[in-house]
């Protein structure tokens, strides 16, 4: 989606009412950003919108980049939201071999996810995680279809990508092929490098 530069478009500032709507939003969407969402959009605060190709539009606050959202779809956070609180979002990560794709904008296909390297959610609630295993954090209920994820690299600290699965977890385990996130905003695209002023 953001595989080219993009500068912004026009730009304009959000009715109050609007963003009470998009903080409202995102609470439900991420329920575990509910108690950084004073942080993330303050109550004062005024949040810009800025028109993007393709019909998509960033919500931005003093030039920081929050939230972009394409069409009707669900608000996505930036890369820079989630590198500020990574244990926020569900995740799924990538193995070495898929790092290099996914940073180039290819689409993330399943064998990336259901190698060694990669890990799903595996379908544990959080009370059957060991407490000292370091992928437990990938435990937890199968992501369904439309859901948007966090996006990890094997051996990496920081999240690589975020988008929309196109299908359920469960589905990319039984099928181990097909594709899994057709578009997302990923380290280095436009959107990430994109200049505000």
């Amino acid at each position: 989606m953001f595989k080219k530069d993009i500068s912004p478009g026009a730009k304009s500032k959000v009715k109050s009412s609007v963003q009470r709507a998009i903080r409202t939003k995102v609470t439900e969407t991420y329920p575990l950003l509910a108690p950084h969402i004073d942080e993330i959009i303050p109550k004062k605060s005024q949040l810009d919108l800025l028109k993007l190709p393709d019909r998509v539009t960033l919500y931005a606050l003093d030039a920081e980049p929050l939230f972009f959202q394409h069409m009707d779809d669900a608000l996505i956070p930036h890369l820079r939201v989630v590198h500020q609180f990574p244990n926020c979002f569900s995740r799924v990560r990538i193995d070495r071999g898929a790092i290099r794709f996914v940073l180039s904008g290819a689409t993330l296909m399943a064998p990336g996810l259901t190698s060694p390297g990669g890990r799903l959610p595996s379908g544990k609630t959080e009370g059957d995680a060991a407490a000292d295993d370091p992928d437990s954090r990938y435990d937890g209920r199968e992501l369904e279809e439309g859901e948007v994820v966090v996006v990890e690299a094997e051996g990496k600290e920081e999240a690589c990508m975020i988008g929309q699965l196109r299908v359920g977890t469960k589905e990319v385990k039984d099928k181990k092929k097909g594709v899994v996130i057709d578009q997302g905003h990923y380290l280095g695209d436009g959107l990430w490098r994109m200049v505000m002023d």
